[in-house]
Parts: C-alpha cells; sequence; structure tokens
C-alpha cells in the first residue's frame, strides 16, 4: 500500500472516528423523542401522519407486537413493489421501451421485491436495460427508503431490548419508521443527492443518448434521476444501483469525493450506533469497546485484502500496473480468455487498495453498492 493510499485511509477512517459521537447522540436524541434541531419543521408533518395513518404514539408494543407490525409493513411493501414492476411496461415513465430489453417477469419482479424490501438489493438485472424512471423512481427508491428505515428501528429496539431488560416494552415501530425516515433518512439523503449532482451525477428524466465515439461506433448513453437513487442506496445499506455496473460506474460515483462520501454514507449509521448503544444502556464503555473492535477488524481486513489482490494481479500479469491504469488498452469485448487473466473486479480507474477498501466498507455492514469488485474495466455500457 503507498503513502498516499495509507494517508486516505487513514483520513476516512479519522472522519469515522470523529462523526461517531455526534451522529450517535442524534441518533439518541431522535429515537427517545428528546429535541432536535429539526423538530420545528418535523413535529407537526409527524403528527399529520399519524393523524392520517391512525397511529397512537404513546402506545407500546412487546416485541411479539414489533416483529409482527415489521414483518406486515415489510410484506405489504413487498406487494406493492411487486405491482409496479409487474404493471412497468403498461405505466408511464420509461425513457423509450427500445431500451428495456430485459422482460420484467414474474420471478425477476419477485426476486426484486423480495430483495429490496428486505435491504438484501440482489440484482439480477441491468437497470438501464430493465427499470423504467417510474420504477426506478416510485418502486425502488422509495422502498429504500422504507427498508432502510425499518432496519433502522429494529436496530432501535434491539438497543431498547439491552437496555430494558426488566421491561417488555420496546417501543413503537410505527413511531420509530416515522421518525427513522423523517429525521435520517430524508435528510441526510437529500442533502447527500445535490452533494452527487454537484459532482457531476445525472438527476434527470432525459432520453438516452445516442453518440458516436472517436472510433466511429455508436454508442447509446443511459439517463436518468440517477442522483435520488446512488445516495439512499449507501446510507440504507441497501445496495440496489440504478445502472447494472452500480457504483463502478462514472455516472453513480463519478469523483474521488463522491467514492469518499459514498463510503462515508455506508458505515455512518452502523459505526455511530455503537455509540447510541452505550448511551442506551448506560455502559458507554461497551458501546466503545464495539466501535473499535469493529475498527480493527476492518483495519486487519483491508490490508489482507489489498495485499491479495495485489498478489493475485502480479501472479495473473494483469493489465492494470499498481497503480490500477491499463498498460495495453483491452481489444474487443471481454471473453472467458480476457477475463481469467484478471483478478476478478479489479477497476482500472481507481487503485487495487481502492478496491479493497470499498468492498470492506460496502461488504461489512451489507449494503453491496459495488463499486469495483466486477469485471468492471468491461463495464461500460451500450
Amino acid at each position: 500500500m503507498s503513502l498516499a493510499s495509507m494517508v486516505q485511509y487513514a483520513l476516512f477512517l479519522v472522519v469515522v472516528v470523529l462523526l461517531v459521537r455526534p451522529v450517535g447522540i442524534y441518533l439518541l436524541r431522535v429515537f427517545t423523542g428528546q429535541k432536535t434541531i429539526l423538530d420545528r419543521v418535523l413535529r407537526p408533518v409527524e403528527r399529520l401522519i399519524y393523524r392520517l395513518a391512525g397511529i397512537d404514539a404513546e402506545r407500546q408494543m412487546n416485541g411479539k407486537q414489533y416483529a409482527i407490525a415489521f414483518l406486515l409493513f415489510s410484506l405489504v411493501g413487498t406487494l406493492l413493489l411487486y405491482a409496479i414492476l409487474r404493471l412497468q411496461s403498461t405505466l408511464p415513465g420509461a425513457p423509450n421501451r427500445a431500451y428495456l430489453t430485459t422482460p420484467m417477469t414474474p420471478d425477476l419482479a419477485f426476486n426484486t421485491a423480495v430483495s429490496f424490501s428486505t435491504t438484501t438489493t440482489w440484482q439480477a438485472y441491468a437497470g438501464e436495460t430493465t427499470m423504467s424512471y417510474l420504477s426506478q423512481m416510485v418502486g425502488l427508491t422509495a422502498q429504500n427508503f422504507l427498508a432502510g428505515a425499518a432496519g433502522l428501528a429494529v436496530g432501535v429496539a434491539f438497543i431498547r431490548g439491552f437496555a430494558g431488560h426488566r421491561t417488555v416494552h420496546l417501543g413503537s415501530f410505527w413511531v420509530d419508521l416515522v421518525r427513522a425516515l423523517l429525521w435520517v433518512m430524508l435528510p441526510v439523503s437529500l442533502i447527500g443527492s445535490v452533494f452527487l449532482i454537484w459532482q457531476g451525477v445525472p438527476m434527470n428524466f432525459q432520453p438516452y443518448i445516442h453518440l458516436t465515439t472517436l472510433d466511429g461506433a455508436p454508442q447509446i448513453i443511459a439517463q436518468g434521476p440517477v442522483a435520488a437513487l446512488s445516495f439512499i442506496e449507501e446510507l440504507g445499506t441497501n445496495g440496489g444501483g440504478f445502472l447494472n455496473a452500480n457504483a463502478a460506474h462514472p455516472y453513480q460515483n463519478p469523483t474521488p469525493l463522491t467514492n469518499f462520501a459514498e463510503m462515508l454514507a455506508i458505515v455512518v449509521l452502523p459505526a455511530a450506533l455503537t455509540y447510541t448503544f452505550g448511551r442506551m444502556i448506560n455502559r458507554q464503555r461497551e458501546g466503545w469497546l464495539l466501535f473499535w473492535v469493529m475498527v480493527v477488524m476492518q483495519v486487519i481486513c483491508n490490508r489482507a485484502a489489498t495485499w491479495r489482490v495485489r498478489r493475485h494481479a502480479s501472479a495473473s500479469g494483469d493489465q492494470c500496473s499498481a497503480l490500477s491504469r491499463p498498460r495495453t488498452a483491452p481489444q474487443g469485448p471481454p471473453t472467458p480468455a480476457t477475463i481469467a487473466t484478471r483478478p476478478w473486479g479489479v477497476w482500472c480507474r481507481s487503485p487495487i487498495c481502492c478496491s479493497a477498501r470499498w468492498f470492506l466498507v460496502d461488504w461489512a455492514p451489507g449494503c453491496t453498492a459495488s463499486s469495483s469488485w466486477r469485471c468492471s474495466a468491461y463495464s461500460s455500457q451500450a
């Protein structure tokens, strides 16, 4: 690992450590009903949602009731997303039907609906050739918010179970869900998405662009509201990308700053919850112990993964140098022979150490928003 890579990694860890306490305190205030900076704007919205949905904010739930509410919410979300995907061909919002070459079959729709509603977000499709803009925004992006907020609510209920071991009450799932959405997911995603747009991530509903490359070959470049989905997929540790190459695509991750911000979005809530955990159980040392165990494991695994990828690259005579810059451009489409000579997933736009770093930051909380761990040197979309 070069000095520059070590400095970048150290800076990332320092920023995470500095954010753990303030974000952890903010989460504590949000989920214990204490005053926050957003209350003046969001409290009226919260009360309106409770009134319209018939939610009693004072009613506590035991573990069984909380679990049933969570499962029912996930089931309804799954069925609604499945319906949107199955009706996609009859609904408006497609850039051009000719681009959507992958049929939305019942099994693919069910796989996607279950995956997104559980934040597994396993993708068995290429977004730009399968999903309409309506499906991406109303279906997948909305489910990223809802499933991410539900997961955060369950995490807080789990902490309450530790903190209140002499009581059966874990709070209200519906209250936790609403507060996770209004106070955490929506405001942070709004700021993050605007940042991505500033850095060059598209946010439009334009048709795909037809152009001719310098070699004279025709090419189609996908468009769409990419920024709306890209940040929440990391913040909610969902992982499902707008485009097939996910965060390896320059439309989703165009600059070193977006790469840094997206990695930060993946880990900031899980890391801060360790501080929230310590405060809620009144044993802060245990919260910090949990956090530092995670940091040590991350550092060890990062070093091991970087060494392993570099060793494989050297042994296979990979086309990318130590800085992951191609020595000779690959000619023609990928073949089993050309793919076999590459370490799986090394991205020639990013150093090997960055590939390993993203993999560990991304997969540790189960996000899977792949930035480079795929054969993404060949992943430019036609």
